[in-house]
């Protein structure tokens, strides 16, 4: 039946899969600890704040009646403090950043080496007069000197504005605008696929059209290309480090409500909305759920492989693992190059203990074969993590077996750019896990799900996921509904709750199709698609057909082993009948190499949409595999 929220409701038969004993005997967070967490909101949020350093130590936890509350509102802190300073008298030679270029470049950087680096960036960004408050866009790819400037900016109370370097000129042009930035920090270029990409000819156009003066670009020298010039007003990196060696800066105390950073969201379905996030309750929830959900410790090496661009690159990659001491991984390169056990050949070589990767690559992994991964050693493995969007029943098994040996918990989160770090997830050491769900809230964090009217929807019905109580790493910009205990965040993502209080979500609200008088969320129907052998990913899209009802197209990327097309159609009908219905069956099949992705593994849904509807593109500036268009177009033709 159809559900208030117009999402259709399909209940999927799913096996519950316990912890391995030896994770949760050494596990951060136990059970007793999860429910004595959960019993006092807010102040069970005390134990995250303690997790940091404070110049000045807070005395309340939240404080409510001011929009939507303010979290550790007394406390004064330095981010940079907290992700390096406070380390060195424990790891000072321990790595915090693992660097792999793309042309096998290699860097180690120890806590000291970062210290030093991120004090001498910081001395350089003073004297081109940049100060606290005075917000720096940083446009690099993923180089050792994003994060440290990053961490710079944090040093000196500049809030960073991340634009991902795949973006186009305009693009960063537009966030610079929006965030009414004057400081850029970018590179001459980078390589990709074994070519040079000149991102500084983009950082030039795009100052060119910005409505205000950009005052200073800072440029790192990542080509060897004599063709890349420096303007009367732009700084070379290297330069300025060199001007400023030795040099300590004191970190700028932030008061926890200040903003550590802007970030904008990728804009693929939209106009980019930009979220300011705070210094003291978004590093308190980065640094818990790092702790907490991920299981890091500061002996691990761990590696996310989230571009630094988007908001899972910033908590989980630079400021969750660093504030607790961590070694994390930055990895410039794709997955398949050289090689398609690339991704393999580097947890081995590196003994990684935590990887966190995008459902879109486990796709492609489970696509590429089992012969990858099984011919390295990945015992080093303890924790496996899945990012961005659902993680349909069968790439988790598929990962569970084949990347963890079945003795690695999986962690399937859930959360947002808006909300800062993890929300909804098992805890790995606590929770059994559910193939296909996320998990419930975080102890401290409650969740519901609603109607277009606002009333809660019942256990078997899916609507908006709403969060019913505030959160440290809420931003200081949040359309919410209501006050008091009628407070809550509405998000724009559909999801259904089961018994057990797990959360299955089934995709953003607009990413819904219609089939006959019904609604389905296209993760439902993807899902049924993708669990069929000889299927490595889908996506579904509706079609204008004229005046008649809008038919729906299932875009198949198939695995390796491609099979007859007729046979996996076939196939695919006969599972999209069984776990949901003949009425779901899309009109059309259209077989692909590849789905269209951004840089950092997205699918381009939207872009599909227009494929089909014979529109215009718009901005594919972030697309990974642009070739692609050209062979969907082809198979559309075909038809």
């Amino acid at each position: 039946m159809d559900d208030e929220s117009g999402v259709e409701s399909h209940p999927r038969n799913g096996r519950t899969v316990d912890p391995p004993p030896a994770f949760t005997d050494q596990a951060n967070v136990t059970a007793a600890e999860a429910a004595a967490f959960a019993e006092d909101w807010p102040d069970c949020w005390d134990e995250a704040g303690e997790m940091l350093d404070w110049a000045d130590a807070y005395g309340t936890v939240f404080e409510s009646g001011d929009g939507n509350g303010r979290w550790f509102p007394d406390g004064r802190l330095n981010a940079s403090v907290n992700c390096v300073d406070r380390h060195l008298d424990e790891r000072k030679t321990q790595a915090a950043i693992k660097w792999i270029g793309k042309r096998g470049e290699r860097r180690t950087y120890t806590y000291l080496d970062l210290y030093h680096e991120v004090n001498e960036f910081a001395a350089g960004l003073r004297s081109l007069g940049i100060g606290e408050g005075d917000v720096v866009t940083l446009y690099m790819p993923a180089i050792p000197e994003l994060p440290i400037a990053m961490l710079a900016c944090a040093r000196i109370g500049a809030p960073h504005n991340v634009v991902f370097a795949g973006f186009s000129a305009a693009a960063l042009a537009e966030r610079m605008e929006r965030s009414e930035s004057e400081f850029l920090v970018t590179c001459d270029g980078y390589y990709r696929r074994g070519n040079a990409i000149h991102q500084k000819n983009k950082a030039d156009n795009a100052r060119i059209s910005t409505d205000h003066e950009v005052t200073d670009v800072v440029v790192v020298e990542r080509l060897d290309d004599e063709s890349v010039r420096l303007g009367e007003d732009d700084h070379a990196y290297d330069g300025l480090l060199a001007d400023h060696r030795g040099e300590e800066v004191d970190p700028v105390s932030r008061a926890a409500t200040d903003p550590l950073f802007l970030i904008y969201t990728s804009g693929t379905t939209g106009e980019p909305t930009g979220v300011r996030h705070t210094t003291g309750g978004y590093l308190a929830h980065a640094a818990w759920t790092s702790h907490a959900v991920l299981d890091l410790e500061p002996a691990d090496t761990y590696w996310c492989s989230a571009d630094i661009g988007w908001i899972t690159g910033h908590t989980y990659l630079v400021y969750g693992p660093l504030s607790l001491g961590t070694t994390t991984l930055l990895y410039e390169g794709t997955p398949d190059h050289p090689e398609k056990d690339r991704v393999w050949e580097v947890i081995e070589r590196n003994a990684v203990d935590v990887f966190y990767t995008a459902p879109t690559a486990i796709r492609a992994f489970m696509k590429w074969g089992t012969e990858h991964p099984d011919s390295h050693d990945l015992s080093s493995l303890r924790l496996l993590g899945s990012v961005g969007e659902p993680l349909n029943p069968s790439a988790w098994s598929w990962y569970y077996e084949h990347v963890g040996g079945e003795d690695c918990p999986i962690v399937d989160t859930w959360w947002q750019t808006e909300t800062g770090a993890i929300l909804l997830s098992t805890l790995p050491g606590v929770d059994a896990m559910k193939p296909g769900s996320a998990g419930p809230a975080l102890p401290g964090i409650d969740v519901t799900v609603v109607g277009p009217t606002g009333a809660p929807a019942t256990a078997t019905e899916g609507g908006r996921l709403a969060v019913t109580k505030p959160w440290p790493g809420m931003p200081l910009d949040l359309e919410t509904d209501g006050e008091g205990d009628d407070w809550r965040y509405v998000t724009e993502d559909v999801a259904r709750i089961d018994e057990d209080g797990y959360v299955t979500v089934l995709g953003r609200l607009d990413d819904t199709v219609a089939v006959g008088n019904h609604r389905l969320g296209t993760m439902e129907l993807e899902s049924a698609i993708a669990d069929v052998e000889g299927v490595a990913e889908a996506a579904i899209v509706d079609v204008r057909d004229g005046e008649a009802e809008n038919t729906i197209y299932a875009f198949v990327s198939t695995d390796e082993r491609h099979e007859c097309e007729q046979r996996l159609r076939d196939r695919i009908t006969d599972s999209v009948e069984r776990t949901i219905g003949p009425f779901a069956v899309p009109e059309a099949f259209v077989f692909t190499p590849e789905l269209p992705k951004t840089r950092s593994g997205k699918l381009m849904r939207r872009l599909l949409k227009d494929i089909a509807n014979d529109g215009e593109f718009g901005d594919t500036s972030a697309l990974r595999n642009p070739e692609i268009v050209g062979e969907i177009e082809s198979a559309l033709e075909r038809m």
